[in-house]
């Protein structure tokens, strides 16, 4: 099933239905008169967050759903029945944001929660409602109150209490293969992991869920490989672990890479603490693993943990401690860490790359690119094209691949005894 974390929809509750006008004539038969009955009260929108869905691909192929209207009122004062509600299941930790991306309307973060999101119209008076002593005949009804309507964005954010960051082959599936169930794909090349994957940690008699997004890499905020749209996966996260591949020539550079898309996102990630782990350790030799491990920790201010997802070296180490402030995070805020809302910016249209020098911006107004030039890619441009722009251009394709401006730069980092860092914005 293809995985879908963004969808929008347009939704409207159900019209009331219209009062009937009736009169009772029968002969012999006294104190006839104006019995019109009232119209029903139209559907609601409802949304229910459902166990066991992990994508919103049902929103991919319909984007309209409405609710039934009321039905009219009759004769002999009988009301009309009550419009059937519309039903969105949706995956729990799904956000329902306004049309402009920015304001969440409703957060789901637990199953079988439910919501009436539009509420229905109000049906319709009869002419039996406008009866008085002096207005003993009347033809007036009314034709029922109209619903709601609304177009909205439905946002993924899957709920784990670890998430897994890193530049492209940092090891960060074969690390969830190792300690979970899960069976994502494991390959030699750049961006194997297209969508993200949950699993299961147990660490001792404790478990906890972690979750494995795709690799960043620089200038992902502007939409470069993957771009930075799976980093809402792991805002609800009470920790992250930051993997960086100990084969590099430069783990320095590859720390700071990901620590400046995490400022550029927002979001609250880099606020958030952080396991710093050098992998693929098995790779490395004992001096190399010194001075890289040295020079990570004098970047980031915190311990780096070191292991090795392919032998297993430094895992139990390193899930003991994310089991640690998992816990002493859940004492604090037992309830579901709520994510805020991120804009999603989508990417330039095929044959458009965004410029160094910032030429092509988003209109909010026009909701598209604005600037720039168009670039056609010849097949001489793409034998010859980089790592980064050739996943730029594998990724393309998606509708909605996304970025986000630039909020701001990082700005240093804290000690903590425990082994984990907490980076100020």
């Amino acid at each position: 099933m293809k995985f879908l974390d963004q969808a929008k929809v347009f939704l409207k509750s159900g019209d009331g239905g219209p009062g009937a006008v009736a009169f009772r004539r029968e002969k012999y038969i006294e104190f006839g008169g104006p019995d019109g009955g009232d119209g029903g009260r139209g559907g609601d929108v409802v949304i229910e967050a459902a166990d066991g869905l992990n994508t919103l691909i049902d929103y991919r192929y319909k984007q309209h759903f409405k609710a039934q209207r009321g039905h009219h009122g009759m004769g002999s004062n009988r009301n009309g029945a009550r419009g059937e509600d519309v039903v969105l299941r949706v995956p729990v930790g799904t956000q329902i944001l306004d049309e402009d991306q920015e304001t969440v309307l409703c957060d789901l973060t637990e199953a079988g929660q439910r919501r009436v999101f539009l509420r229905g119209g109000d049906g319709g008076h009869g002419n039996a409602h406008f009866k008085t002593p002096t207005n003993r005949a009347p033809r007036k009804f009314h034709p029922g109150w109209p619903g709601q309507e609304q177009w909205v964005w439905l946002r993924l954010k899957l709920i784990a209490d670890a998430g897994l960051l890193g530049l492209p082959n940092a090891g960060k599936s074969t690390f969830l293969a190792a300690t979970t169930a899960a069976k994502p794909k494991i390959a030699d090349y750049p961006f194997t992991t297209l969508a993200p994957n949950l699993g299961v940690v147990r660490a001792g008699d404790e478990e906890f869920v972690i979750a494995d997004i795709p690799g960043l890499i620089e200038g992902a905020h502007e939409g470069h490989g993957l771009g930075d749209r799976f980093l809402g996966h792991v805002e609800r996260s009470r920790i992250l672990l930051h993997l960086i591949d100990g084969t590099a020539d430069d783990v320095v550079a590859s720390y700071r890479t990901i620590r400046n898309e995490l400022e550029a996102y927002g979001g609250n990630l880099a606020d958030k603490l952080e396991v710093i782990g050098l992998n693929k350790a098995d790779a490395l030799l004992d001096e190399e693993i010194e001075e890289k491990k040295a020079a990570l920790e004098e970047a980031s201010g915190a311990e780096v943990m070191v292991l090795s997802g392919a032998t297993g070296q430094g895992v139990k180490q390193v899930l003991f401690r994310l089991l640690t402030v998992i816990k002493e995070s859940k004492a604090e805020e037992p309830e579901v860490i709520h994510a805020p809302a991120t804009r999603s910016i989508p990417r330039p249209p095929v044959g458009q790359k965004l410029p160094d020098d910032g030429e092509m911006q988003w209109d909010d107004e026009a909701g598209e690119w604005v600037g720039g030039e168009e670039a056609d890619f010849e097949e001489d441009d793409l034998e010859e094209a980089d790592l980064e722009e050739g996943a730029e251009l594998e990724g393309a394709e998606d509708e909605t691949l996304d970025g986000e401006e630039p909020e701001g730069e990082e700005d240093g980092s804290e000690d903590d005894t425990d082994g984990t860092s907490r980076h100020g914005a």
